[in-house]
């Protein structure tokens, strides 16, 4: 029935919060290596023979899909506290809408590349790093694809909606 105590209710937090330290760290080594690479091959960063990506076409465009699918999720979020449960629902099926079509950019994005995994340090810190993100954000889709149909389904309250929240 959701009616936790609160000694449940800041263990689910703990719980939370150990997760998201952990994604910080692990991305965290990704752009640490590559820091650490383009110091160490600085001279020629990206290395010779490497095209990278024009920043302003594809990454740019995925960067705008993340930045809108934040403002989608909020805007679900404060319309399910206020009581507003169809607009929650269209903002949240926009934000999962949006976390298909990110991942649809990026593996057109991984195709576009001139490069691999196997052509220097460079093609496999990129490929590693977009890869990673880019299972982050499928399994974030998937975790609000399921508070969505939950909250089709009216398992979320305006005071009661821990894990919608915790999942956006």
């Amino acid at each position: 029935m959701g009616r936790h105590t609160s000694l449940v209710y800041r263990g689910l937090r703990v719980g939370v919060l150990c997760f998201i330290m952990s994604e910080v760290f692990f991305f965290f080594t990704f752009f640490w290596s590559y820091i650490y690479y383009s110091k160490v091959i600085g001279h020629m960063w990206p290395p010779e023979g490497i095209i990278p990506l024009y920043p302003y076409g594809v990454p740019l465009l995925n960067t705008v899909i993340l930045v809108g699918s934040g403002f989608t999720v909020t805007w679900s979020q404060r319309c399910l506290s206020s009581g507003d449960r169809e607009q929650a629902l269209v903002g949240l099926f926009l934000t999962v809408g949006l976390g298909v079509f990110f991942t649809y950019v990026q593996a057109c994005e991984f195709f576009a590349t001139s490069f691999t995994i196997a052509d220097t340090v460079y093609g496999s810190v990129f490929f590693i790093m977009t890869g990673f993100h880019g299972i982050h954000v499928i399994v974030g889709t998937v975790f609000l694809a399921v508070c969505w149909l939950r909250m089709w389904r009216n398992h979320f309250a305006p005071s009661h909606h821990f894990g919608f929240t915790r999942a956006s």
